[in-house]
């Protein structure tokens, strides 16, 4: 079984909040004791991170669920409960991450990249907290916030300096294996790579990245014989190495291979053909004399072309590195959702959405009246009620908020 996998799905689940604690001063000669109720921990975040010394998604093959620490109860005399840990998760550098309907959240592009993927539940709040003039001994506190939990699609796009792009058994994985220590599997048969392959080559002053991505076939842009699969790696390279067979099994001449190899690049990702490219004949000690082919021309098993080869790659790769240098990076920073909107659902049914007011029933007891009264109160500061009666709200409309059902009733 392969050790290498590319395409993987994790489910992330951010640790629950603790629980507050209900409890009141106990001590002799101190009459009515106030509350003393403690705060529930926090639960830990799961945290995704580009991680060099990680090669592939294997971790995720069987194994796909990964939960951050629960935060532990408050206790009496205003104990805190401890926060969970959070949960720091290695993926290869070059991951993309999406949602399950594809939608692009984050792209671990370098070593150290960290991304949030699930935030844990906030801790709920002691009885001790909601002592105020009015409120002398509150007989409630707040339950513990779930943790975010969702499932992610992950993709491994392989960061390499070139790529080798060609037909199947054109000598891609022979020319990897002679030019660095990678060792592909390597046959006289068709489609003997099915994973992609790196390996570093070390030419005079230069050092560089070489990958070998399984062979294209016609209409691999439209998927047909794992295309998709396999032009995904070749994204991220900065130069494109476009190899040619100057001896194939079937007679497709090296100019049509070129053809279509270019051909189902732009199919897949117009902009690939303006990255830097090298054309190269490969298998030149075993081709017929009248094979006409205009570009650099190498023999990987008697070694030739393959100094030209390399100095005119590496020359290709610095000058693409030191283009790169010349953009500046930039941030972009997603606030946390603040406020809350309602929606109208159906007749005499409505929905509240934003994450406070959610929160707000969220981490109530709705079992406690005296909760519900504060819960009341808050979503009225928050103007829950005055956006439900601008929208058309009536007595006895269903209100939505979260998980909880509520019935609205208009001010007094």
């Amino acid at each position: 079984m392969s050790g290498f996998v590319d395409t993987a799905q994790s489910n992330v689940k951010g640790g629950d909040g603790g629980a507050g604690c209900v409890g009141f001063r106990r001590e002799s000669h101190v009459p009515k004791g106030g509350p003393d109720g403690g705060d529930g921990g926090r639960g830990g975040d799961v945290w995704l991170r580009a991680n060099r010394n990680v090669a592939s998604l294997l971790a995720f093959r069987d194994h796909p669920h990964r939960k951050a620490g629960s935060g532990t109860h408050g206790k009496g005399q205003k104990l805190h409960g401890k926060g969970g840990a959070d949960l720091v998760v290695d993926v290869p550098e070059g991951t993309v991450v999406r949602s399950p309907d594809g939608e692009l959240l984050a792209d671990l592009l370098h070593h150290g990249d960290t991304w949030l993927a699930a935030r844990g539940g906030q801790g709920g709040r002691g009885n001790a907290r909601f002592l105020s003039n009015a409120r002398r001994a509150p007989s409630f506190a707040e339950q513990g916030e779930y943790g975010e939990e969702r499932w992610l699609k992950l993709e491994l796009k392989l960061m390499a300096d070139a790529a080798l792009v060609g037909f199947p058994n054109a000598g891609k994985s022979t020319l990897i294996s002679v030019v660095s220590a990678a060792k592909p599997k390597i046959a006289d048969y068709p489609f003997t790579t099915l994973e992609p392959h790196l390996g570093v080559v070390r030419w005079q002053d230069h050092d560089f990245v070489l990958a070998d991505i399984p062979g294209l076939i016609e209409g691999a842009a439209e998927g047909r014989g794992l295309g998709h699969h396999f032009l995904r790696h070749i994204e991220r390279a900065r130069v494109l190495v476009i190899l040619c067979d100057l001896a194939p099994v079937d007679g497709r001449s090296p100019a049509e291979q070129e053809r279509v190899l270019l051909d189902e690049l732009r199919r897949y990702r117009p902009e690939l053909l303006e990255r830097p490219r090298l054309v190269v004949g490969s298998k030149a000690d075993v081709a017929a004399p009248e094979v006409e082919f205009d570009g650099m021309r190498i023999a990987s098993v008697t070694r030739a072309g393959l100094d030209e080869f390399r100095g005119r790659l590496a020359t290709l790769i610095e000058t693409a590195r030191a283009a790169e240098g010349d953009v500046d990076p930039y941030v972009v920073f997603r606030p946390e959702e603040q406020g809350f909107s309602v929606v109208r659902e159906g007749p005499k049914e409505w929905r509240v959405q934003g994450r406070p007011a959610e929160r707000a029933v969220a981490l109530a007891d709705l079992t406690n009246s005296e909760a519900m009264a504060y819960v009341q109160q808050r979503l009225q500061r928050m103007g829950v009620e005055r956006a439900l009666a601008r929208a058309g709200a009536a007595d006895g409309d269903l209100v939505r908020i979260g998980d909880h059902e509520l019935l609205y009733e208009e001010p007094a």
